[in-house]
């Protein structure tokens, strides 16, 4: 089939959002360390250097409406909220896991492609 009429490229197709949400990389590392256990909202934080309170807190409720992740009101003092990964976000643990080998295989690669890219006269 030629890619031109390939309604899997075309803009309405209904997996593009879904893709967009699932392959952002907190969204990817938020379901890596949700797949090993439950974890409360600040431990997230922590365990994921670098990202912002409100970049987590997005991720989380983008993974929530599409029912990867599900959520969890811990009424203890003070009060938690806990995630944990859902029977379809578990789904996704062996694509993720070979995406995750997969750059660790080639980051040697993809660094020197980087540099030869940036080295170039017209980047």
């Amino acid at each position: 089939m030629d890619d031109m009429c390939d309604p899997t490229f075309a803009e309405a197709c209904a997996t593009r959002p879904i893709l967009d949400e699932i392959a952002n990389k907190w969204s990817i590392m938020i379901l890596s360390v949700l797949c090993n256990q439950p974890t409360r909202f600040n431990m997230l934080r922590r365990r994921l250097e670098g990202v912002t309170q409100k970049a987590l807190t997005q991720a989380l409720r983008r993974l929530e409406r599409n029912g990867l992740v599900s959520r969890r009101v811990i009424t203890s003092s003070p009060v938690a909220v806990e995630y944990s990964i859902t029977p379809l976000g578990h789904s996704l643990k062996e694509p993720m896991a070979a995406l995750y080998l997969w750059t660790l295989d080639h980051v040697s690669d993809l660094e020197a492609a980087q540099r030869e890219f940036d080295q170039r006269p017209d980047s």
